[in-house]
């Protein structure tokens, strides 16, 4: 069993099975086990972001914070909202707090995601701790 649980999520996935996925971390957990529910703001390109007002970003980042609260307040977990690039911001945050397990979620592969990789299969191929992913 597990004892600190690293459990990202994908909010804007729509295959993402949130519920699924937690569920999974919680039967891989110790009694006294703590889950921690973790989303990654990726960072827009800076050229992008001055076509974008800042009434919409402030509340786009809003609404992620309150729906990752109500997630965690849901499950009995705690939840994290950080900014970066998603496979090595989920590999920093697990180093950093010494995750022993991260439950991940993965959408089915396709051409893309053949050619460029996705942040499952990145952080499977780079974690310090016992990765399970889910299908």
């Amino acid at each position: 069993m597990y004892s600190n649980i690293l459990v990202p999520i994908a909010l804007d996935n729509e295959e993402n099975r949130i519920s699924d996925v937690i569920e999974v971390a919680k039967s891989l957990a110790s009694e006294d086990a703590k889950i921690t529910l973790l989303h990654v703001v990726e960072l827009m390109p800076s050229y992008a972001i001055t076509y974008i007002p800042d009434d919409i970003m402030t509340a786009t980042r809003k609404g992620i914070d309150k729906e990752m609260a109500r997630l965690a307040q849901e499950t009995g977990a705690s939840s994290v909202v950080i900014e970066g690039h998603a496979g090595r911001s989920i590999l920093d945050y697990a180093a950093d707090k010494a995750s022993d397990l991260i439950v991940i979620a993965s959408h089915r592969p396709g051409m893309q995601s053949l050619l460029l990789g996705s942040t499952a299969t990145h952080v499977v191929r780079h974690a310090k701790c016992a990765v399970h992913v889910l299908r």
